[in-house]
């Protein structure tokens, strides 16, 4: 493995300047997406003041008004941005250039893992691999497994099916491996330690996620990319995502293959060389984010201090405030990702990427930030705001019909006026200005349907116009009944966070496995007894209130079944078979997910998952050696959790006879342990096996 230290690079290098047509036309990109945003939230809200100020208008139709407002000029600009890229991809034409036949620099491939189902993510580097390597380019590229794995058995699986690989493909394939025994700031802290660690060796490094399949046309593209532009610090793809057969994760599937290329094409135009980062899929200058890159930790404690979540962001934020440029590729193909398969495991996502958004609150207003950037931050910021707002706003209209319902006109008001203060609308505005809202909210899925329609291969491969119609209804109905949910859910996200309570993070479940029945019903009890009270409350009201919230108190009175109806994997795979929700690449599947399927596949068969990592390392004296040149060097101890851990472990191996003993007495913690610690891990060796016969006598 590499061990060369971060050499030092210069800034001064030649940059190459944007052309006075390309800054014009990101300029007039961000006019059009926010002066439109601005002049629609300006129609919206006038007309928001004339459905309220039919009377005189009231304390709380002022607030309904502002409420209004903030929710209107979210969806204003989303509506514009989308408008921007569906024109952008009907110019853009569909074919692309050759592949290059050459590339001058070398590119780090970085998988990022923790706790992770070792065969699926080794199956997808092993693709990636023999994906580059048929392109004739891969001497170019060298690949790192970076594991912040906590957990033993995962650890150890990680390692086998390390050694594995490199056995099969041998040395000349440059796969290397490091687990971190401390995972330090998390993903952003694994990538600074490899970038402070090898990334002196490596121009470039490309970043997956454990999910992310990458083919070698695209990777190979992107490191052309980033030699062909000098002031290039990121470039990020656009992943689709894939291999998805669950109701919930099917609808994500479509809804990101129809409505995700509109968005993404929309945001790649009028962000220009101001662009963001997601965090995976996207290549990096490696000597731009040593320079740059580093992430401060925030004063105070998490939530909103400590180590910044959603690092990705600032990373990019960071670079661009030194000078380098990021932007999207929205056209490039061959980048794919997978999504989570419920609503319950979604939120479990969205509580840290929530938590994460809202810590940008400190850190939109530092110095020396572009406004994009700035821009960047306050989207992601409001991308969770928007529920909290959107509840209020329903709170306040209830408030209003119920004012106007059951408290009667104040007829002579202490200051003499001459009408009544009484709460009035204008129904007929009230109507044209939700027909409005709902068109400018559904526009961008109706951009991605038109496209999909006119694109012949697109239209025939997700089965027809007549499918595609009737699955972008299917997608707009459910979705719509899932909302209110999930604004409940990112509501409560964000009011946890403001009362101090830390998320943490957790790790992703990627498969397609169901959740117990009880679990989804102790998730969503609270949403159908608050929709059955809103529905009850509405309908005593008003029953022009009822049917005004009908849509949310639906939502929310079947949250249980829909959120167990979303990770069904009969309930997806039945769409599947009709032809429904169907994407191209599930009509015709990339060939690097066909090949990583199988991989996966043949890597079940040899069990890394399924083996006890203390037994394993006790009976493989070969992964044991390995095991053992692979740990860091040993540190002087210090008295605190981890000492007091590792007596606790002597002492359980000090009493056990028999390595079965060992095995039953040691908690995760004591075997991270115990396998961190050459001693013990001798010790360990030292036990005895109990005989076949003792075995089968108990």
């Amino acid at each position: 493995m590499p061990t060369q230290s971060l050499r030092h690079w210069s800034d001064a290098e030649e940059r190459r300047p944007l052309s006075q047509h390309s800054k014009m036309g990101t300029w007039l990109a961000r006019l059009f997406v926010f002066g439109g945003g601005l002049l629609l939230t300006a129609y919206g809200t006038y007309e928001m003041y004339q459905v309220v100020s039919v009377s005189r208008t009231t304390a709380l139709q002022w607030v309904l008004v502002a409420l209004f407002t903030v929710n209107f000029s979210w969806i204003a600009v989303a509506f514009t941005s989308a408008l921007l890229g569906f024109f952008a991809l009907l110019r853009r034409p569909g074919h692309r250039g050759p592949l290059p036949s050459s590339l001058q620099q070398c590119t780090a491939i970085v998988m990022p893992v923790y706790n992770e189902q070792t065969d699926r993510t080794f199956a997808a580097l092993e693709a990636i691999y023999e994906s580059v390597h048929a392109t004739g380019l891969g001497d170019h590229f060298d690949y790192f497994i970076l594991s912040d794995t906590t957990n033993p058995d995962a650890w150890i699986a990680e390692e086998r099916a390390f050694l594995a690989l490199r056995e099969r493909l041998g040395p000349n394939a440059r796969f290397y491996y490091r687990h971190r025994q401390k995972n330090h700031h998390r993903k952003a802290g694994n990538i600074a330690d490899f970038v402070s660690r090898w990334g002196g060796h490596y121009e470039h490094m490309l970043v997956l996620d454990a999910d992310s399949l990458m083919t070698g046309d695209c990777i190979v593209r992107l490191a052309a990319a980033m030699e062909a532009d000098p002031d290039a610090g990121i470039i990020q793809s656009l992943p689709l995502i894939i291999n998805r057969n669950t109701l919930f994760a099917r609808l994500q599937q479509y809804a990101a293959r129809v409505t995700g290329p509109v968005i993404a094409m929309g945001l790649a135009v009028w962000m220009g060389r101001d662009g963001n980062y997601w965090g995976h899929n996207a290549i990096i200058r490696t000597r731009a984010f040593a320079a740059h890159g580093g992430l401060p930790d925030l004063k105070g404690k998490p939530p909103f201090g400590g180590h910044i979540l959603s690092h990705d962001f600032v990373e990019a934020a960071l670079l661009r405030r030194a000078g380098w440029s990021v932007y999207m590729l929205a056209d490039l193909q061959g980048s794919y990702e997978e999504s989570p398969p419920s609503l319950i495991d979604l939120s479990a996502r969205d509580r840290r990427w929530c938590q994460g958004n809202l810590q940008h609150m400190r850190v939109i207003g530092a110095k020396g930030l572009k406004l994009p950037t700035r821009q960047h931050f306050a989207t992601g910021i409001m991308s969770y705001l928007a529920s909290p707002f959107w509840l209020f706003q329903l709170i306040v209209g209830i408030a209003l019909v119920l004012q106007t319902t059951y408290i009667r006109p104040e007829y002579f008001a202490r200051d003499f006026r001459l009408y009544p203060i009484w709460p009035r609308f204008d129904p007929e505005r009230a109507l044209a200005l939700f027909a409005l809202t709902m068109g400018i909210l559904l526009a961008p899925k109706v951009f991605g349907l038109l496209l999909m329609l006119i694109r012949n291969h697109d239209r025939r491969a997700s089965g027809g116009g007549i499918r595609l119609i009737i699955s972008s209804t299917i997608e707009i109905i459910l979705s719509a009944l899932l909302a209110p949910i999930l604004m409940l859910i990112q509501s409560g996200s964000v009011f946890q966070i403001l009362l101090g309570r830390d998320t943490g993070w957790q790790p992703q479940r990627r498969d397609d496995g169901s959740i117990p029945f009880k679990d989804i019903v102790r998730r969503h009890r609270a949403h159908t007894v608050l929709g059955a009270l809103a529905g009850i409350s509405a309908f005593m009201i008003a029953t022009s209130l009822f049917l005004w919230m009908s849509p949310t108190i639906i939502g929310l009175l079947l949250a249980i079944p829909l959120s167990w109806l979303s990770g069904r994997l009969g309930a997806g795979l039945a769409l599947k078979r009709l032809g429904l929700l169907r994407t191209p690449e599930e009509h015709q599947p990339p060939a690097i997910a066909t090949r990583a399927n199988e991989l996966q596949a043949r890597n079940v068969t040899f069990g890394f998952d399924d083996a006890d990592s203390i037994r394993a390392i006790y009976a493989d004296a070969n992964l044991r050696e390995r095991h053992i040149e692979m740990l860091p060097p040993a540190l002087p101890r210090k008295r605190g959790i981890i000492e007091t851990e590792r007596a606790l472990a002597e002492a359980k191996l000090v009493d056990a006879e028999t390595i079965e003993d060992a095995v039953s007495w040691l908690h995760n913690k004591e075997r991270m342990v115990v396998l961190h610690d050459r001693a013990l891990i001798d010790m360990l060796v030292h036990l005895k096996a109990k005989s076949p016969e003792a075995q089968a006598a108990e």
